[in-house]
């Protein structure tokens, strides 16, 4: 760990020279390094610790950014620095073919779903928690846009770290115990296609799109491989300062050699928990963001719920929902979200799972407030 940090110190202090460089010759052409510092406060209705306290301000994260363009080829990087953990979110070179054509390799944005995220909150949508919002994974992705049509296609030779590994931005398969199951799943040679259309009008913009992701998943332990689909479509408007997202999408994890077909093990934020392995998820947000003489308010509402559809009846319908506001004022931004989960993983105090038998009737309620500077 202490190699890996000296490691990104030298990148830090490379690029920044190199950029400085660059920039005095052409103003126009280097690479831009910024930063982000967050802090969160929590209060959970459902702790009796939390509700003694009046809840918990805690550090969030620290984030390093690398964005710009050398010449021909471009960088886009996001280091992250949790409590007691960190991790890569995205990193990776670009080469534009044409007015027209992008080329991105390494670490970068799975286009499926939504572009961008399925929700407005700090807390992600429904779609997060399964694998299937603000994703990013290891491979070579093609970007065309033309007028109105948008078309990504992209390989992914796997995720971004090792199976083993729950310290991780973004859910992907995990590899190891989960609540007294073994589970030795890989994720490897994933295709994703997603398709844009654009329509424009006074006041506003639609975004209609369908995505279709296919892969792998390698069993570590038999050697032997299953596999895995998912497919959305999705819709994102807004006029004059209303927006509107919808999503629709099925996945479905058919591992090889599973001891229990009905579910499968993934990781992100540092912890593990079991989803159901098939299943529909759907998304309705809303928000309105009005502007101010000092920056903007967004007020939103979020609601998502995944519908299992595995062979075991006992499996539960998992909802969350979350009502906020986003303030922008110059480098700041904070979000503030109250949380409603019932049978959902983070949303919930005895069911960390999505989509599994729920614990209890009941729904749980939280508050969380993140405040994030920008630089």
């Amino acid at each position: 760990m202490k190699n890996l940090n000296l490691y990104l110190i030298a990148a830090w202090i490379f690029l920044a020279l190199t950029t400085s460089a660059v920039q005095a010759e052409e103003p126009q052409n280097g690479i831009d390094v910024g930063g982000t510092v967050r802090v969160n406060y929590a209060y959970k209705d459902y702790s009796q610790s939390s509700k003694d306290k009046g809840g918990d301000l805690t550090f969030d994260m620290a984030a390093i950014k690398f964005n710009g363009k050398l010449g021909e080829w471009g960088l886009a990087s996001e280091y992250r620095f949790y409590d007691g953990w960190q991790a890569l979110r995205y990193g990776y070179g670009f080469y534009d073919l044409s007015a027209d054509w992008q080329i991105q390799f390494g670490v970068n944005q799975v286009p499926f779903g939504n572009p961008g995220f399925i929700s407005n909150s700090f807390w992600f949508g429904v779609p997060y928690y399964l694998g299937f919002e603000d994703d990013y994974d290891l491979g070579v992705k093609g970007v065309y846009q033309k007028g109105a049509w948008g078309t990504e296609m992209a390989f992914y030779k796997n995720a971004e770290y090792g199976a083993g590994r729950a310290d991780r931005y973004s859910p992907d398969l995990y590899s190891g115990i989960v609540n007294g199951t073994e589970y030795n799943n890989e994720e490897t040679n994933q295709l994703n296609l997603r398709q844009m259309y654009e329509m424009s009008y006074e006041g506003g913009k639609t975004l209609l799109g369908g995505s279709i992701e296919y892969g792998q998943i390698y069993n570590d332990a038999t050697g032997n491989n299953g596999d895995r689909y998912a497919v959305a479509i999705h819709l994102d408007a807004t006029y004059n300062g209303w927006g509107l997202q919808l999503q629709a999408m099925q996945y479905e994890y058919d591992a090889a050699d599973a001891i229990d077909s009905n579910k499968i093990a993934v990781a992100a934020y540092n912890w593990q928990y079991e989803i159901a392995s098939k299943a529909q998820a759907y998304s309705v947000n809303i928000a309105k963001t009005v502007t101010t003489d000092w920056g903007s308010l967004k007020f939103y509402n979020d609601f998502g719920m995944v519908t299992p559809d595995v062979s075991d009846d006992s499996f539960d319908t998992s909802y969350q929902n979350v009502t906020g506001c986003a303030i922008a004022a110059g480098p700041t931004y904070t979000m503030v979200d109250f949380i409603m989960g019932k049978n959902m993983y983070a949303s919930t105090r005895d069911n960390g799972h999505v989509g599994l038998p729920e614990i209890g009737d009941s729904w749980d309620k939280r508050v969380n407030i993140n405040f994030g500077y920008y630089f």
